[in-house]
């Protein structure tokens, strides 16, 4: 089991062995080098001075200019000696291409539009409506014409 009473490892500590772990990682694998970094383990001014300069280098890092891209220009390719699909297909496509183009310029005639659907449904209400009042209407304005003429007063 874990031993609860044990302090937990501070900040630096922390740094150091993730620092120690790194090296151990890049370094060449010698003795020196890691018996180095286990004394600047226990070392406070070691370890300061060692969280300083990581800080500085990640800012560095960070801030530093990004090199340009280079353009790699691709070489075009050479001009192809037959067509990539044949008579046949193209002539199809074009055909589905010119239905389409033909379709979108002129409304289809086997679909209806709002305007066709408005009026089927509007001619039988107007038959009706005027069917009850058309003869009243002209009947009115002949007789509002013929008391015009008969008073003399033309035109």
């Amino acid at each position: 089991m874990s031993d609860q009473t044990a302090p937990e490892p501070t900040m630096e500590e922390i740094l150091a062995s993730i620092r120690r772990i790194i090296s151990e990682d890049d370094a060449p694998q010698g003795e020196g080098a890691i018996a180095a970094e286990a004394e600047d383990e226990y070392e406070p001014e070691a370890l300061e001075q060692s969280a300083d300069e990581s800080a500085s280098v990640a800012h560095d890092e960070i801030h530093a200019p990004q090199p340009e891209p280079e353009l790699v220009r691709a070489e075009a390719p050479a001009p192809r000696q037959e067509p990539l699909v044949s008579r046949e297909a193209a002539s199809a496509a074009a055909s589905a291409f010119g239905q389409l183009s033909a379709a979108v310029t002129q409304p289809s005639r086997q679909s209806p539009t709002l305007e066709d659907l408005a009026r089927e449904m509007l001619a039988p209400m107007l038959r009706d409506w005027l069917d009850k009042n058309l003869p009243a209407i002209v009947q009115a304005a002949v007789r509002d014409e013929v008391e015009r003429i008969s008073r003399g007063r033309v035109g």
